[in-house]
């Protein structure tokens, strides 16, 4: 469980709460089913009109991976690669066969399975590489979906405001083009209402910009963040499986696969 996305959540939920309660607000002013469907339900909407709805449906499942917590073992992976790399420049690349059940990690495991059936270093360079581009391109269609909702919410806020705005002055007017000299009302309560219901069409705006700010927009970005992560083990993965098809020194491959960790992650000697 991540818990830094929780935390980050529920605090910037409390922190527009405290702002508004210490201004003398009312809660109540800030909640409106009509406000929330218009920008929610027209954010969805509109996601829909740009993506195929099985993308929009795969949503649910890349929010796993915002709330979920995974800390990449660098020096675990490399040290794996390096033990097979010299079990490899001993005996073979084909003696890695019978390891293959015993490895974890299924990316280094199809990969492994591949140097062992291709003879060309090049080749196979370039399977691994396409299959990286891949997972990049999937990755990259949740973060695409959630940078758009994100850009969407605020425009729906905008719109359910004008909304508002026109509903409002045409209560206002009497829905009518009928002379003002000849309304009978009072000013000051017109006044009032005019106001409450200017309010009440802000909402809309509101909700919008929470939604995009603190929700779509963070949650694109943690997506994006996660997968350079991930990309970065498969791309030690990658490098490691080519050294073991040539055959390098381990000594030379573990260097060579530690330029890839970040500095906090490196142990020190």
């Amino acid at each position: 469980m991540d818990f830094g996305t929780i935390l980050g959540l529920l605090s910037g939920i409390g922190i527009i709460f405290l702002g508004i309660l210490r201004q003398d607000g009312d809660l109540g002013w800030f909640m409106n089913i009509n406000s929330i469907i218009i920008v929610f339900g027209g954010t969805i909407a509109a996601a829909m009109v740009n993506y195929p709805l099985k993308n929009i449906i795969g949503l649910f499942s890349v929010l796993k991976n915002v709330f979920t917590s995974e800390e990449h073992d660098y020096q675990g992976i490399i040290g794996e690669i390096v033990e097979k790399g010299e079990k490899a420049r001993k005996n073979g690349v084909l003696s890695l066969e019978a390891d293959l059940p015993s490895i974890e990690s299924t990316f280094l495991r199809n990969g492994i399975e591949l140097a062992i059936n291709e003879r060309d270093s090049s080749r196979l360079r370039n399977y691994l590489n396409l299959e990286l581009s891949n997972i990049q391109k999937r990755h990259r269609m949740g973060q695409e979906i959630f940078f758009y909702l994100g850009s969407y919410a605020p425009a729906f806020g905008m719109l359910g405001t004008v909304m508002g705005l026109i509903v409002m002055m045409n209560n206002f007017s009497g829905g009518n083009s009928a002379d003002v000299s000849s309304m009978d009302f009072d000013v000051a309560q017109k006044f009032a209402q005019l106001l409450g219901g200017m309010g009440l069409a802000l909402i809309t705006t509101f909700y919008g910009v929470l939604l995009s700010n603190l929700v779509f927009l963070p949650i694109g970005g943690k997506l994006t963040r996660k997968s350079q992560e991930e990309m970065m083990l498969k791309s030690i993965v990658v490098e490691g499986i080519i050294s073991i098809h040539s055959k390098e020194h381990p000594l030379l491959m573990r260097e060579k696969l530690m330029t890839f960790v970040p500095q906090s992650s490196r142990q020190d000697d």
